[in-house]
């Protein structure tokens, strides 16, 4: 082994090339010699050159409190001398319960029980499954059809993958596809030439009731839906949308899965979204990332007093769900939840994003001005730059790798970027400053004018 005071860019490269990356190209491991990030700092993150950098992208929407909270440490290297591990199937542990019955307390309306898994992927695919088991729990074993969207991403579980709807990304993958329908793109700036947002809304909310009556309420068990499409590019659905949809399911009797993996835990100012922002109360929310702040893996899987309610109906006999992880519960990452959560109380995280989001707003959207932009989208501190070269001739890929050389520009001039095909997408961590914000937007601008005058 090496030492590490020894180790290069180019050795940590070399090495790099056996860690099969997320979204892969396994024709070309190896080709592309990434970042190597070494440290993390607010908002900021380290390479191993010493290029500091913004962290645009907030890690993957997740860093919600920043890097390098020693609260968190704290409380993760005090859990594990006392505690590393505990079995979830036959015992519980303080930080789980603790933190289980803190999620109830701040949940909306009666989603008072917390089903905890490894990640968004595996909350997502418990609450898929939770639908499945409570229409046979209920008789009702032909109700198990799936609604999603075309534009959403929901995981990487076979079942969390089926119900996403990003369809470049299931190219050379196996879905399932009897069970699992994707509505259009509920994106404002698709609707067609002269139609009023309102009535584009109402169109959305149609397809939603149309696809429930063509397959039959008595086979549609579930509609999820993230309240933004947040890796889909940060498409956000006209004003009532939302709510609408989830008027619709209660009509049809169709369980309501908001995925706030994303949203929840500050993002749109709000500990979770549904509700506070959108006036909702689902039957069911997901959620990750922001619960830890991405400082160890956990999801969460929240499920309504009613749901378990109506099982309970169904008589005395026992209705195991008969599904679960490991590392449920995990006291660790338990422990890093509750001191995260702390933070938000002490610091009034919440109340900065809701006072800081205005002017992250206004700034965002001054890049509208440049001429690559073809739209800014923003909601609480998340927001997708939009970028096409050629208006009247679109091409995807040419503006993919437009935003591919935005980020290489924008890296060294010390901002990091995530494109998603031809967005560039920013959730900073939720502690960003308004002065934050101008160098933010100052480098990305920079960063596009470049890239635009090559």
């Amino acid at each position: 082994m090496m030492d590490d005071n020894q180790v290069t860019t180019r050795d940590m490269q070399d090495m790099d090339t056996h860690f099969i990356h997320p979204w892969e190209d396994v024709t070309a491991i190896g080709a592309e010699a990434r970042t190597v990030i070494t440290h993390g700092d607010g908002i900021y993150i380290t390479d191993s050159d010493g290029n500091r950098m913004i962290d645009g992208p907030g890690g993957m929407w997740c860093v919600n409190v920043g890097y390098g909270r020693e609260e968190i440490v704290e409380a993760v290297a005090a859990q594990m001398r006392e505690l590393t591990y505990f079995s979830p199937w036959s015992v519980t542990a303080s930080p789980a319960a603790i933190l289980a019955d803190r999620l109830a307390t701040i949940a909306p309306g009666d989603l008072n029980n917390v089903f905890f898994t490894t990640g968004g992927s595996t909350a997502v695919d418990s609450a898929l499954r939770f639908a499945f088991f409570y229409n046979n729990c209920l008789g009702r074993p032909e109700k198990k059809h799936i609604i999603s969207r075309i534009g959403a991403y929901h995981g990487s579980t076979y079942l969390s993958a089926s119900c996403s709807g990003k369809l470049p990304e299931k190219i050379n993958m196996d879905m399932i596809e009897d069970r699992v329908h994707l509505l259009p793109k509920p994106n404002p700036a698709e609707r067609p030439d002269g139609m009023p947002i309102e009535a584009f809304c109402t169109e959305k909310v149609a397809d939603l009731e149309n696809k429930i009556l063509e397959l039959g309420p008595d086979k549609v068990a579930a509609f999820i839906a993230e309240p933004v499409l947040a890796s889909g590019g940060v498409i956000i659905p006209p004003d009532g949308y939302f709510k609408r949809c989830h008027e619709i399911c209660k009509k049809y009797d169709v369980l309501f899965i908001a995925d706030e993996v994303v949203t929840a835990f500050g993002r749109l100012g709000h500990y979770f979204a549904s509700k506070d922002v959108f006036g909702v109360e689902p039957d069911m929310i997901t959620t990750a990332k922001g619960l830890t702040s991405g400082y160890l893996p956990m999801g969460a899987l929240l499920i309504s007093d009613r749901l378990i309610a109506d099982i309970k109906t169904t008589g005395n006999s026992a209705k195991y769900f008969s599904s679960g992880f490991t590392y449920s519960g995990h006291p660790v990452a338990a422990a890093a939840a509750l001191a995260n959560l702390d933070i938000f109380e002490r610091d009034g995280l919440l109340g900065h994003v809701q006072k800081t989001a205005p002017y992250f707003e206004k700034c965002m959207k001054e890049l509208a001005d440049i001429p690559v932009v073809s739209e800014v989208r923003v909601n609480g501190l998340m927001a997708g730059v939009e970028c096409c070269l050629d208006p009247d001739h679109p091409d995807e890929e040419r503006d993919s790798g437009f935003l591919l050389e935005v980020d290489r520009i924008c890296q060294e001039n010390g901002l990091l970027l995530r494109p998603i095909y031809a967005t560039a997408v920013m959730s900073p961590p939720l502690t960003i400053t308004d002065t934050q914000i101008d160098d933010m937007t100052g480098i990305l601008r920079q960063g596009l004018e470049t890239a635009l005058a090559r």
